[in-house]
């Protein structure tokens, strides 16, 4: 099971004095020799942490792939075709949510997202959709066009008692397994931590998981190299 690290905090912290430190590149390539099988960067609307000049210094320094979050508007578009990142994954976004809030909508944005998906793949890129693990959705992306999706772990990330993880982990499991069973390849990711990894993990339909939060949390007080080789060997695991 591969680890996509999501540099957006870096880029967060930065912003919190307007200045240039941290380096969002500097923080990718650490993640990188700490074990990183690619790097994830969300270019939101507002520009509220990663600019497009950190995604340009991104993809020339990076020996693993960029995996760009991005929304489907227009403007976000036209950078991800002239960034050419090695993968792209479509999400919703709202400017008032702090972090993306629930999967993409494939089915009411469907005519939308299939010519997204269709300019994006026609550049080279391969294509995400960050969905909940609902199989309709699931069906929704595979007519869109999608080879890939990323299941989104918030319920089971912020369930409240162990009832509710159970729960929201079988939907997962079953999820992962009949997305595999219509050849889409199955990543999963939002709310991962070092306590709550394991399980997700252990389903075998996933190849990769995409992290943030916490590893930059983490790396407040391990250094980041070590906190990015800690959650690895916890996959591994």
């Amino acid at each position: 099971m591969r680890l996509g690290v999501n540099i957006d905090h870096i880029a967060t912290l930065r912003e919190a004095r307007g200045g240039l430190d941290p380096e969002p590149a500097f923080a990718a390539i650490i993640a990188e020799a700490g074990g990183a099988d690619s790097i994830v960067a969300h270019l939101r609307e507002d520009r509220r942490h990663i600019k497009d000049e950190d995604l340009f210094i991104l993809k020339k320094v990076l020996k693993v792939g960029l995996n760009l979050e991005m929304s489907i508007a227009p403007e976000i578009i036209k950078v991800a075709l002239k960034i050419k990142p090695e993968q792209a994954t479509l999400v919703p976004e709202r400017r008032a949510e702090l972090t993306t809030e629930g999967g993409l909508d494939v089915l009411l944005n469907f005519a939308r997202i299939k010519e997204v998906i269709k300019r994006l793949a026609g550049s080279g890129i391969d294509v995400s959709l960050f969905i909940d693990p609902d199989i309709r959705q699931i069906i929704a992306a595979k007519k869109a066009g999608a080879r890939m999706i990323e299941l989104h772990t918030g319920s089971y990330a912020n369930a409240k008692n162990k009832a509710q993880e159970s729960k929201f982990l079988i939907e997962l499991k079953a999820a992962a397994k009949f997305a595999k069973g219509q050849d889409l390849s199955v990543f999963a990711g939002h709310g991962l931590n070092y306590c709550n990894v394991f399980d997700v993990a252990r389903i075998k339909e996933i190849e990769e998981l995409n992290i943030g939060h916490a590893i930059i949390a983490r790396a407040l007080f391990a250094g980041l190299g070590q906190a990015v080789k800690e959650m690895k060997d916890l996959i591994k695991q």
